[in-house]
Order: C-alpha cells, then structure tokens, then sequence
C-alpha cells in the first residue's frame, strides 16, 4: 500500500477493481518548499504596480524606501549635517510634496569578502504617484548618494499602496 496511491486522501491507500491485479501506484511528485517559493516568487514578484483599485477616499500610488547606509570608506560616518544637505540638494528638489527620514541600523553581506557588515542607516520614505518621471528620480537620488558619499549601493523598494491624507 501507497499512501500517495490515491486521489482522494494522500492517506487512504488505492482501492483495486474486483479481479484486476493490484498494481502498486507511482508516487505523486511533490514541489519541494524552496522550488515552490521560488515559482512564487518569478510569479508574484514583477515590479511594483498599482493596485486595480482603492476604497474610498484611498487613492492608488507608490511608497518608495530607500536605504542608505552612512558608513564612509576609512573616514567614519556621513555626518547628520552632510545628509542633511543631501536631502536639501537632491532629495527635495526631486520630491517636494513630502518625505519622511527615519534613523535606522542596518546589515549587509560584502560580495567580496563574504564578512557581515552593520552600519548605522537612514531609511527615507516617499509616496508619490507612479510616473516614469518620479521612478528615474529614485534612481537619480540613489546614484547621487553613491556618487557624493562613495558608497557601493543604495536599495530601493517600491510598492503598491492605497493613500489618503
């Protein structure tokens, strides 16, 4: 007896026909948990779009987060009055109808060495509107930050949200 013989109950063994020979039943494949995410993952996991529609008065936009870590190469950290410039020169300018800093400590795996780094971080977050515009100047603050502060990378997340004010 199988217990992945049947198709009603993964537990109930596979009844034979009066007079045919029991055959014995091929196991039932089964998705493994990691291929299954990942197949969940590829499936669900496009870039971020608004959703279809939003209870009222909820209007459909983006909210953006963007990590920073403040970590400078060998010369200490980005000061509070250095990444408050920053804000001012090339975070504004790109999003003045609001934002929002939060203080944050973060952790990272350097490709390189493979040693797990942590770092003091500012988290910013931005609702907006979708528009191809406002995505490039998410790209736009990244680059500056790593351009102006010499980091390797700023992570940028974007998701569907339903916003009222």
């Amino acid at each position: 007896m199988s217990r992945w013989a049947s198709s009603r109950s993964v537990f109930a063994p596979r009844s034979s026909p009066a007079g045919s020979p029991r055959r014995r039943a091929e196991p039932r494949r089964r998705i493994g948990p990691a291929a299954l995410a990942i197949s969940l993952l590829l499936g669900l996991g496009g870039c971020a779009s608004l959703p279809q529609s939003c209870l009222t008065p909820a209007q459909p936009m983006l909210r953006a987060e963007l990590m920073f870590g403040r970590t400078l190469r060998d010369r200490g950290l980005v000061s509070e009055a250095a990444f408050a410039r920053f804000l001012a020169e090339e975070v504004t300018p790109r999003f003045p109808d609001g934002l929002t800093v939060i203080d944050s400590k973060g952790q990272w795996r350097n490709p390189a060495t493979g040693g797990l780094l942590r770092e003091p971080g500012k988290l910013l977050l931005i609702i907006f509107a979708d528009d191809p515009a406002k995505r490039a100047a998410l790209t736009a603050v990244a680059e500056a930050y790593k351009h102006r502060f010499r980091q390797q990378s700023v992570l940028i997340a974007l998701q569907p949200a339903c916003v009222s004010f």
